[in-house]
């Protein structure tokens, strides 16, 4: 079983059922067939930029952020409980409504294509800088 976690730090239009189903599918297609938890945050900018602060010591906003449990340690921004835990994917929700108009997408296009992103720097693949 797959469990996917969904949680907003503000009202953002983000519908987790279709957003959930996606993952699992995606998961699943990418190998990941044992009992596993990921977490997906929708998270507001001053959120993102204190992520970003706090774990890259950085102080730009990121749209997508990915964390490891080994990363961040056992606390995760939002907790989770026992499964074999994958990490988490944050999104900057403001950030990803810029980008989906400046691409000509829908937001939840954008949203989807942000979180697939950080699943794949989960699951260990990892673009140049």
């Amino acid at each position: 079983m797959i469990r996917v976690r969904v949680f907003k730090t503000s009202n953002y239009p983000v519908a987790a059922p279709p957003l959930k189903k996606k993952v699992r599918n995606f998961l699943l297609a990418n190998s990941v067939t044992s009992d596993a938890e990921i977490s997906i945050a929708i998270v507001s900018k001053p959120k993102m930029l204190e992520l970003v602060k706090k774990y890259l010591k950085e102080n730009s906003l990121h749209n997508v952020l990915s964390f490891t449990e080994s990363e961040v340690g056992p606390k995760f921004v939002y907790p989770p409980d026992s499964f074999l835990q994958l990490g988490e994917v944050v999104v900057c929700y403001p950030q990803a409504v810029e980008e989906a108009k400046r691409d000509n997408m829908t937001i939840d296009e954008k949203v989807w294509q942000l979180v697939e992103h950080g699943i794949m720097h989960l699951l260990g693949y990892h673009h140049e800088e």
